[in-house]
């Protein structure tokens, strides 16, 4: 007798997974400035550390997309158990500047290991109707562990620890979901044709999966931008950042527990035209005002990119489900490479942005507020895109209720 798919046990060591995620995001954040002292490292070369872990991610998401329907979700698991070990112990014991590129890296290919294989299988074992809620769910727990991360390195931190007890923090969760995934069995897929790569590229082809390849570039920077540099470009403004970091993703947290109604009230398209706006506004504030309202800020922004990523998941596994796991892991994929592209660059706007307010005689804290609000106002052009290609998107395809789509007409794709 064939054994029976336990949905909760998978769920929850899918939760675990992006968990070490957002361990992994959170902790290098906070331990980012050590990093810069220990190593003499310049902003841009920590820029450069950070977009291997947001490279590695891409690729092996859309390697894993494209072998998920031939080896299962469970290799691609078993591949991120051991890239996560691998690149936590190759950190732990980096020499500088290059063994941290390689190490981060590693890291970044397991986490890219999980989504490839959690989005699609979460598809597969939940019915269409409860995918924005699953998906929120699920995704909630990146901005979950990052509170949590954010929590456990700031008091690390205080406390005296080093970065390297500190990034040992990540082996636990690791150990968890391995041992929660052992010996499962996993769902097949459910959308006939979804296995033909064939029939994935097809619809990845339409106009409407283009359209939300490009956008998910800018929510992904977006939301990464700002939260990954929070410990640099906050420093002198008054607020402590790791809370600020913590408060952000604690509202993105609650956020996605409710992505389900949110979806079904407003609409997917709709979700994504008032989280851009709202980032909007939040970024503006983080880029003009010092003290408390920074916290303020934290949590207007938090609620601009909470439903993002599921939203945009989502979109994709009900509006363009013969895509299949390739179309999931490549819009999520293509968000992580427009991190990492923009991630030095960034770091680079820092470093110009400190030489030219140096250059004006400004130093200390001042230089540090000043280089770093002006950068968070340059990345609010990201999110200030979005709004007109959402207005685009509201128009062009529409914005049905999830409860609403019809699933027998779904695959029919708008053209432009």
């Amino acid at each position: 007798m064939a054994q029976p798919i336990n949905s909760s046990r998978l769920f929850t060591a899918s939760c675990l997974a992006i968990i070490t995620t957002a361990f992994s995001f959170s902790i290098r954040a906070g331990i980012l400035p050590q990093l810069g002292n220990d190593f003499g490292l310049t902003a841009e070369q920590l820029g450069f550390i950070n977009s291997m872990f947001f490279f590695g991610f891409p690729i092996s998401m859309i390697i894993g997309g494209i072998v998920y329907h031939s080896v299962g979700p469970k290799i691609i698991m078993q591949v991120a158990v051991f890239a996560h070990t691998l690149g936590i112990l190759l950190t732990i014991y980096a020499g500088g500047y290059y063994g941290l590129l390689i190490s981060t890296f590693f890291i970044g290919f397991g986490n890219g290991c999980t989504e490839a294989a959690c989005n699609p299988m979460i598809a597969d074992m939940y019915p269409s109707s409860k995918l924005n809620k699953m998906f929120g769910r699920f995704h909630m727990w990146f901005p979950g562990g990052i509170v949590i991360g954010s929590l456990i390195s700031k008091f690390m931190t205080s406390g005296g620890f080093s970065w390297q007890t500190q990034i040992w923090v990540l082996m636990l969760p690791t150990v968890v979901y391995a041992f929660l995934f052992f010996g499962q069995v996993f769902p097949k897929p459910k959308i006939e044709g979804v296995t033909s790569l064939a029939k994935n590229f097809q619809s990845m082809l339409t106009p409407l999966y283009i359209f939300i390849f490009c956008c998910m570039a800018l929510t992904a920077i977006t939301e990464f931008g700002p939260n990954q540099w929070v410990t640099v470009v906050l420093s002198s403004s008054g607020a402590d950042a790791m809370l600020v970091l913590a408060l952000t993703f604690g509202v993105m947290t609650v956020g996605r527990l409710f992505n389900g109604p949110v979806a079904d009230k407003f609409g997917q398209t709709g979700v994504l035209l008032g989280g851009a706006v709202l980032a909007t506004i939040g970024i503006y504030m983080f880029s003009t005002v010092t003290g408390p309202i920074a916290y303020l800020a934290a949590v207007i922004f938090g609620l601009g990119v909470c439903f993002n990523w599921p939203t945009m998941i989502g979109f994709v596994a009900q509006r363009v489900p013969k895509s299949g796991a390739l179309g999931m892991s490549i819009i999520g994929g293509v968000g992580m490479l427009s991190t990492s592209i923009f991630q030095p660059i960034i770091g680079r706007w820092i470093d110009n942005s400190n030489a030219e307010y140096s250059a004006k005689g400004l130093s200390g804290s001042a230089l540090e507020l000043a280089a770093g609000q002006a950068t968070l106002s340059t990345m609010m052009t990201f999110p200030i895109i979005l709004i007109f290609a959402f207005v685009v998107l509201w128009f062009w395809a529409g914005n049905p209720k999830s409860n609403h789509i019809d699933e027998t007409k779904v695959a029919e794709q708008p053209q432009l």
